[in-house]
């Protein structure tokens, strides 16, 4: 076991448990012998290159549980793919502070940038722990069941799309709503959750895994109209045609350090869509909204078992990085088989995950390509927990 300091930071997109994850390290990390000062990076790793930092051992209990439930970063965050000129002044920050634990949360891209520190380290035969602490709405980490943000976020979603579907019952239409997902489509797959009677929408879900048709869509909308004398639809942001082209990009050209395309910034994308079904549907009223960064810190929704597991895996990581057996990895959510919801953590090689995106199973999605199955909805309702019920007159007196 190695003593030495520790140096935390968050990165990519904030979720609702992301601060979880945080408390849970450091709480972890103040009961450790062989951890000395906390540090937190403001910003992720722009905040170590600036020399922005954070003393988390000096903050009291009641301050980290208050953080601990607070949606978003607390640290604040970043999405910067670091170059070799940053990993070296990197190195030399964490050198200069003895950090010898090294902890980031966020998604594929940050397990990346911890892949590329851990690589820098030891080809500088620096003794460095480097873990990756999982975190993404997206649902799209490789080597896990899910991840830590997805339960509150899907909750969010779900929750969204009971009070749309009762919007478009009292004023009848189509509703189209774009739901965050660029190549995974779990979080879009979520609002499925909302149904409770036969005729509740989502009416219509489309997810990045299936190519999207125009004239396709335009005939789904028009059957459910014709039956319901309504429609509402989930959209993932991340939909593509049958090239592999992103439908949104015809739109959107803005990208990030790590080469994505920033989709949920612009409704354009439902824009079009809605004009689609005015025009070829000859449907008079058509509504779009996107969700966009409201699914990522919205306090209220959280999901108890999000809230946990994010707790969870950052204790989970200073623990392993303690104990010396591994010295870098990403922590990893797996489902325990059975009846009763229950999960273990795992540490997997860095290079599982950095980079590389999971997307949903063939068997989530219908064969249609426009819902989900049943097989789905199990897999995800244990994540999202209860959700409000929903009452509906029963009895119609004939006029």
């Amino acid at each position: 076991m190695q003593t030495g300091n520790m140096l935390i930071a968050q990165s990519g997109g904030p979720s609702m448990v992301i601060n979880q994850s945080l408390i849970g390290a450091v709480l972890s990390a103040a009961k450790s012998p062989a951890i000395g000062r906390i540090y937190g990076a403001r910003h992720g790793i722009k905040g170590i290159l600036d020399g922005s930092f954070i003393d988390l051992r000096r903050e009291t209990a009641r301050t980290l549980e208050a953080v601990a439930h607070t949606p978003s970063s607390a640290l604040g965050s970043v999405r910067r793919k670091p170059t070799p000129s940053d990993c070296a002044a990197i190195f030399q920050a964490l050198h200069r502070l003895d950090v010898r634990y090294f902890f980031y949360i966020g998604g594929n891209d940050s397990a990346e940038t911890v892949h590329i520190i851990n690589e820098e380290a030891k080809r500088a035969r620096y003794e460095l722990a480097c873990f990756h602490i999982p975190k993404t709405i997206d649902n799209d980490l490789r080597e896990n069941d899910h991840t830590p943000g997805y339960g509150s976020a899907a909750k969010f979603v779900a929750c969204a799309f009971q009070g749309d579907d009762l919007d478009n019952r009292a004023l009848s239409g189509v509703k189209i709503d774009i739901i965050m997902g660029r190549h995974a489509g779990f979080l879009t797959a979520a609002s499925a959750l909302a149904r409770q009677n036969p005729d509740d929408g989502p009416h219509l879900i489309y997810l990045p895994e299936r190519p999207f048709d125009l004239d396709r869509f335009t005939d789904d909308v028009k059957k459910v109209v014709a039956r319901l004398g309504r429609c509402v639809v989930a959209v993932s942001e991340g939909i593509s045609d049958d090239q592999g082209e992103l439908i949104a990009s015809r739109f959107i050209k803005e990208t990030d350090t790590h080469g994505n395309k920033q989709l949920s910034g612009s409704g354009a994308l439902g824009d079009m869509l809605a004009q689609v079904i005015r025009t070829r549907a000859g449907i008079s009223r058509v509504r779009a909204d996107t969700f966009g960064y409201l699914q990522r810190s919205f306090p209220g929704v959280v999901s108890a078992v999000d809230a946990r597991e994010a707790r969870e895996v950052g204790a989970v990581a200073v623990r392993e990085a303690v104990k010396g057996a591994v010295t870098s990895g990403s922590v990893a959510i797996r489902r325990k088989t059975g009846a009763k919801y229950a999960v273990t953590y795992a540490v997997v090689p860095l290079r599982h995950v950095a980079r590389e995106t999971r997307h949903m199973p063939s068997n989530f999605i219908n064969r249609a390509g426009n819902d989900v199955t049943q097989a789905f909805l199990d897999y995800a309702r244990p994540l999202v927990g209860p959700l409000p019920k929903i009452g509906h007159f029963r009895q119609m007196l004939g006029s």
